[in-house]
């Protein structure tokens, strides 16, 4: 596969202009100037990279670059080569100073390259090189160019370099120059191992003056992740990519672009030429090193002292002495206290993934015996790994159960849900279970594992296993308790399943369980109930709720106050903050967490429907805090009142924050997560006006996984469609997200009224520039978008609780779209005066609801319908109050629209006739093909008026018709 490049400089400006100050490229004045820098770094650390960025500022600055490369030719290399190609790139570009030095110095015609003669025994003396005329030659060319301009002569991968060539530099570096030369030798510092030649070179080359190292080190995670993005700018990859990426590259930008791409089709391995390149540093080991360096490649990561000598065997003083080796060698670091690591993680993997699989399986044994006997401390976790890879299955299971209920315990759901699923696959091919392993029990903690970690598809997808393998005889608690974990999951997630009759069943199978199970399903069926029988929920309920108290069951009895609570139908606002507070307050003092965050995130929705964004904020960032304090960040409620954040501050004109809130990088969370932050980060992009078309189809695959995804993501099409004035992408869109949404919701969601409004106004927009033919065309779509409104304000109009500002915000939107749609399309017009006041109301009600994209966009409108109905003055104050929220914001497509509606009109040549606003603004309408009738209806003036101002427009344009005027007034600017 291809390697992946990035043409842009990530993560080195400061190296950069460091390099530039240093070796006074650009003259600032400031302290000496050293004439050579030392430029160190690990192998695809970005060295060559930078050098180019350095060639082409001094080129820019007026400077000669000179450039000689050291390669690796063994013990056979030839000598000065890097000077030989230097010479050469003189010869050409600057012939007559090369011959000028050459005369001077005739053994500098012995480097010219295509003249190096094979040395032989019998050489006479008078042919070989004297390397004191030769050092001298080379220093006086260098000198004999600069004489022309500054020069800057780099030498690149000295590790490499054979020792003339490295006493050369020597005698350069000891020798300063008394033009403005400037040497830069880059080389790997990972190479030079204790007995590499180089080593005692750079030793001694740092101490003289004017000598400088800078040791460029490896990316940061965020710069990574830019090289990343920067080489995937025209698709998208998943955060999960993007983490394992920058985990396993460890900041080195080659390993970075080698393992895009290639990763995913070697199916996790290190890719074959990359293997290659890392597998080469082990040749350079002893028989004993190299075996103890496979040894650490089986434990992972890092490795303890104890348990390498555990597995290997080896005496002390042999351990210690491969040991010194692999770390001088540059291949194992020292980690902590008594323990060691790969230098480069890929390494580690390169040198495992070469075992063969015999090596392997004993290996794995090995240590999983000197971890299981005590011979030397380790993990739960280490010991199911290598008991696992050494098919002892038995043991794997074990340790996999204790390794998930302990990183349960700190935090980590994610790692434990997946010890417990290796353990379930384990079991699988055990001849019968361990007397001391529930199964069930086993399968309940992996899906409550999942769902703690935000995964709750695969939670359901456990459950969903474990029940059909049941068998036919199973007892009914054991069913009941998987139908009831699989109702309780299916509420935290979007699907086509009906958790109520699933729900209904596990009550129906638990009649006679202990009072725990009941308790548990009874709540689990309240909840899904919920609004949508409300009754019957709170009968349900109460039922549970009593159930749970008469035996103690402190967990579901909170759970359950938390239901009734969501049930409660009073509009005493006051009192139901107070509850629910109340009610988050005593599930943190029972110590249940899932319930506390239930209560804190409904407690958030309150606030949020009644459009007091503060008191959300603080409700869901409760929720955001509460959640990460007990390590599930990505549990349900925390992840989605996260999102639930960020949607309040781009209702408050808060984008940037909100697009910063959204940003997961390096917290790897569950894909549908990561979605729908990444949909709603789409909507602040398209509100700015960086769009990023490949985005919306890559989103689109992932509508179906969340219906909350989907939204966003039409959401933000749909702002792009009505800045392109694309009406057959809004429908289209519309239609779309309605077929998505539909069967993991319901028919009538609530955001349908806010979609289907907008698409009125998309239509609206686009019918003043459509024939009468294309309008009744529209007309169809714009009767069964406002159908659709109507249903679900019919829906809802039961729920009085849920008629928040922004629903009523929506339905007075609703009003005036209808309305500019009659106007524009000239399909049953409005009045001016009923026009203007359902604008008016929809502003008001806007203002009410305090979201500041929305209220800027609907002053827009109201501008324009007062501009057309004479009212300049208030359109003009209305605009300022829009145009002044959208430069704050950042709205910038807002703000052009805005522009192009207050802008006056653009000068015209001399001889281009003069048209009054009025009359631009009725030829602009006469080139659409309306009639006079149609157009007095618009603009609100009388047909016959209309007829006076065509036959205006018809004399000074010198037209004999209306097509004619039209076609002149193209020619000629005014349309």
């Amino acid at each position: 596969m291809p390697t992946a490049r990035s043409a842009d400089l990530v993560g080195r400006d400061a190296e950069l202009e460091d390099l530039v100050s240093r070796l006074g490229i650009r003259a600032s004045g400031a302290g000496p100037t050293p004439h050579a820098v030392l430029l160190a770094g690990d192998a695809g650390v970005g060295k060559t990279r930078l050098l180019t960025e350095l060639r082409d500022v001094a080129l820019a600055e007026g400077w000669l670059v000179l450039a000689g490369h050291c390669l690796d030719l063994a013990d056979g290399s030839l000598p000065y080569l890097p000077f030989s190609e230097i010479l050469g790139r003189i010869l050409a570009e600057r012939p007559e100073v090369a011959a000028s030095v050459t005369d001077r110095h005739p053994t500098l015609a012995r480097l010219q390259p295509g003249r190096r003669l094979r040395a032989t025994d019998d050489r006479d003396e008078d042919q070989s090189l004297d390397r004191g005329n030769t050092f001298a030659a080379v220093h006086d060319l260098l000198e004999a160019v600069a004489e022309d301009g500054p020069l800057l002569v780099v030498v690149e991968d000295a590790h490499w370099a054979d020792q003339s060539t490295r006493d050369m530099l020597s005698f350069l570096f000891s020798r300063p120059f008394a033009g403005p030369v400037r040497l830069v030798v880059s080389y790997r510092s990972d190479d030079l191992h204790r007995r590499h030649p180089l080593r005692p070179q750079v030793a001694e080359w740092v101490r003289l003056r004017g000598v400088e190292r800078v040791q460029v080190e490896p990316l940061s995670d965020a710069d990574v992740r830019l090289l990343i993005y920067r080489i995937h700018k025209d698709t998208t990859i998943s955060e999960a990519s993007i983490a394992e990426i920058v985990d396993r590259a460890e900041g080195n930008a080659f390993f970075v672009e080698e393992l895009i791409g290639a990763t995913w089709a070697t199916g996790g391995h290190v890719p074959v030429e990359l293997a290659d390149v890392l597998l080469v540093r082990l040749d350079r080991l002893d028989d004993r090193t190299r075996e103890v360096v496979r040894v650490a490649s089986v434990a992972g990561r890092h490795v303890s002292h104890e348990l390498l000598a555990a597995v290997t065997g080896l005496d002390a003083t042999d351990l210690e002495g491969a040991l010194r080796s692999a770390v001088e060698s540059n291949v194992l670091t020292r980690s902590g206290g008594s323990a060691y690591a790969f230098r480069h993680a890929l390494l580690g993997e390169a040198v495992y993934d070469d075992l063969l699989p015999g090596e392997r399986t004993r290996l794995h044994t090995a240590f999983s015996e000197a971890l299981r006997s005590g011979a030397a401390t380790g993990t739960a976790a280490e010991l199911a790994l290598h008991a696992r890879r050494a098919g002892d299955r038995l043991t794997a299971v074990r340790a996999g159960i204790e390794a998930g209920n302990q990183a349960f315990a700190v935090g980590g759901p994610h790692e434990a849900a997946m010890q417990f699923l290796d353990a379930l696959d384990l079991l699988e091919g055990l001849p019968e279970v361990p007397d001391d392993v529930d199964v069930h029990a086993l399968v309940r903690r992996c899906a409550e594992a999942f769902v703690a970690s935000g995964r709750v598809g695969r939670a359901i997808k456990v459950l969903r296993a474990h029940l059909a393998s049941l068998p036919a005889d199973a007892p009914a608690a054991d069913r009941g308790q998987v139908l009831t974990s699989i109702a309780a999951a299916l509420l935290l997630t979007d699907s086509t399943e009906d958790p109520e009759a699933i729900a209904a069943e596990a009550v129906e199978l638990l009649a006679d369980a202990p009072p725990r199970l009941r308790a548990r399903a009874l709540s689990v069926h309240a909840q899904t109930l919920g609004r949508w029988n409300e009754e019957r929920a709170r009968s349900v309920a109460m039922e549970g709720l009593a159930l749970a108290q008469k035996h103690n069951l402190t967990g579901i009895a909170v759970e359950i106050a938390t239901t009734l609570t969501s049930l409660d139908e009073t509009l005493d606002l006051d009192r139901l903050r107070a509850t629910w507070l109340e009610t988050a307050d005593r599930a943190r003092a029972a110590g249940h967490v899932d319930a506390e965050l239930r209560a804190l995130y409904f407690l958030g929705r309150l606030h949020h429907d009644l459009g007091d964004f503060d008191g959300a904020l603080e409700a869901y960032g409760r929720v955001v805090t509460r959640g990460e304090e007990e390590g599930l960040a990505w549990a349900p409620f925390p992840a989605e009142a996260r999102q639930m954040v960020a949607s309040v501050l781009v209702a408050q004109g808060r984008l940037r924050e909100a697009y910063d809130r959204l940003d997961v990088s390096g917290l790897n969370p569950p894909v549908v997560y990561e979605w729908l932050y990444y949909a709603l980060q789409m909507q602040v992009q398209v509100l700015r006006g960086h769009t990023k078309e490949a985005a919306f189809e890559m989103l689109r695959a992932y509508w179906p996984t969340d219906g909350l995804t989907a939204i966003n993501a039409a959401t933000a099409e749909l702002a792009r469609a009505e800045q392109r004035g694309d009406a057959a992408r809004g429908v289209q869109v519309y239609d779309l997200v309605v077929e998505t949404v539909r069967p993991i919701w319901h028919e009538w969601f609530q955001a349908r009224l806010r979609l289907s409004t907008v698409v009125v106004g998309l239509l609206a927009s686009c019918a003043a520039h459509q024939s009468a033919a294309e309008r009744e065309s529209a007309a169809h779509v714009v009767r069964r978008l406002l159908d659709d409104g109507e249903r679900v304000i019919d829906f809802y109009a039961q729920f009085e609780i849920s008629h928040g500002p922004e629903y009523h915000a929506w339905v007075a939107l609703r009003a005036a779209e209808t309305l500019r749609w009659r106007w524009l399309s000239q399909l049953d017009p409005p009045g001016a005066p009923e026009l203007v006041a359902a604008w008016r109301a929809a502003e008001q009600a806007f203002v009410t609801f305090g979201h500041v994209p929305e209220l800027a966009r609907v002053r827009l409108r109201v501008a324009e319908v007062l501009r057309a109905t004479g009212d300049a003055a208030g359109a003009r104050e209305v605009a300022d109050l829009a145009r002044e929220t959208a430069r704050q914001v950042g709205l910038k497509p807002l703000l052009d629209e805005l522009t192009g509606l207050g802008s006056s009109p653009a000068p015209r040549p001399a001889a281009t006739a003069t048209l009054t606003p009025r009359e631009a603004e009725i030829l602009a309408l006469v080139a659409e093909g309306r009639s006079n009738g149609e157009i007095g209806k618009q603009l609100f003036i009388a047909t016959k008026t209309v007829s006076v101002h065509v036959s205006n427009i018809l004399g000074k344009l010198d037209a004999a018709s209306r097509t004619e005027a039209a076609a002149i007034a193209r020619r000629s600017g005014l349309l």
